[in-house]
């Protein structure tokens, strides 16, 4: 498992969210740089979104899920096109970044 997980729930389905586009960003002054990218499975995760033996530096990163082309695969109408959640690394230790989803909310903790 890679030192970044993440996992998706539609709350409205009660069920993973299966094919969300993710994009990992590192923050970099005024830019984000793009340095991962993934697609969740059947059960609405990502388990190798970075190598195992890659560990990320100390900074602020972000998660962009493209909720608009899930939403869309399954002729829901949304409000929020992606969702985007900065986070901060601090150490080497494991961050698992859930997000549970429906299509006008969503909210987000630090998982283990």
């Amino acid at each position: 498992m890679s030192q970044l997980t993440t996992h998706i729930l539609d709350t409205t389905l009660g069920k993973p969210a299966q094919g969300v586009n993710i994009r990992l960003e590192q923050s970099s002054g005024e830019k984000w740089l793009a340095i991962a990218s993934g697609t969740t499975n059947s059960d609405g995760r990502i388990s190798d979104l970075l190598p195992k033996e890659k560990i990320l530096d100390a900074g602020v990163y972000r998660l962009i899920f493209d909720t608009a082309a899930y939403f869309k695969s399954q002729h829901i109408k949304s409000f929020y096109p992606s969702v985007s959640i900065e986070f901060e690394v601090s150490d080497a230790s494991h961050y698992h970044v859930p997000l549970l989803l429906n299509p006008f909310g969503y909210s987000t903790y630090r998982g283990s």
